[in-house]
């Protein structure tokens, strides 16, 4: 298991954010078009008052219970918004859907169910889309997609993906695209797409939210 961050920086979060904006704008995007989501998987409980400080407000969790217990701790201390950013357990739905803006990985037909036991009007997510078919990775098919939206029992705002791991940042860039594609000719708005090594590329295909993690930390 990785090791939790710990120790963090104000001022180190604050201009690693700012470099953050300005790789974007670099990229041919308004950085103000481009929300920032801190990945806190690995940042301790605590150290979250260090990005609060920072200017960091939009904060997402891999696992239920941690997104649990930290929006508990936080809740009238900083001004955080919380999605879901991690493989999504059927089971967790119920627990998830108080806490969060978005869920970003809706991935299977047992989480579609439980969305539409547990969902309100106002819930919103995002379909993961496994646009380059790796068999060991989680997502409906881009040929799914349309029957997903149509079954899907709450709204659908746009698309995740995780795109192949690769090295080289512009190896992501056909992935991103695709997922842009696809959400455009459906009238998604929102995409979901980059992570530290790659939020560049992801930003100039049109990402509308990156998830960054120790990019922003170290």
């Amino acid at each position: 298991m990785a090791q939790l961050i710990t120790g963090l920086d104000v001022a180190t979060v604050r201009d690693n954010l700012a470099r953050v904006h300005d790789e974007i704008a670099a990229a041919g995007r308004d950085p103000a078009e481009v929300q920032v989501l801190a990945a806190v998987k690995y940042v301790a409980l605590e150290e979250l008052g260090v990005l609060a400080q920072a200017g960091v407000t939009l904060l997402g969790e891999n696992r239920a219970q941690e997104l649990a217990a930290k929006a508990a701790a936080w809740t009238g201390r900083a001004d955080f918004t919380w999605d879901f950013i991690g493989q999504l357990q059927s089971r967790k739905v119920k627990q998830v859907l108080p806490l969060v803006r978005y869920i970003h990985s809706v991935a299977s037909d047992s989480v579609l169910r439980e969305l539409g036991r547990h969902g309100t009007p106002q819930t919103e997510v995002l379909i993961e889309v496994n646009v380059a078919g790796e068999p060991d990775k989680g997502g409906f098919a881009p040929a799914e997609l349309d029957d997903v939206v149509a079954r899907c029992p709450v709204r659908v705002v746009g698309l995740m993906t995780m795109p192949p791991l690769a090295a080289d940042p512009e190896a992501s860039r056909p992935w991103f695209a695709a997922l842009a594609q696809l959400a455009g000719e459906r009238g998604l708005h929102q995409l979901s797409m980059g992570t530290s090594q790659d939020y560049a590329v992801a930003a100039a295909e049109g990402a509308t939210i990156v998830r960054v993690g120790t990019s922003l930390y170290r």
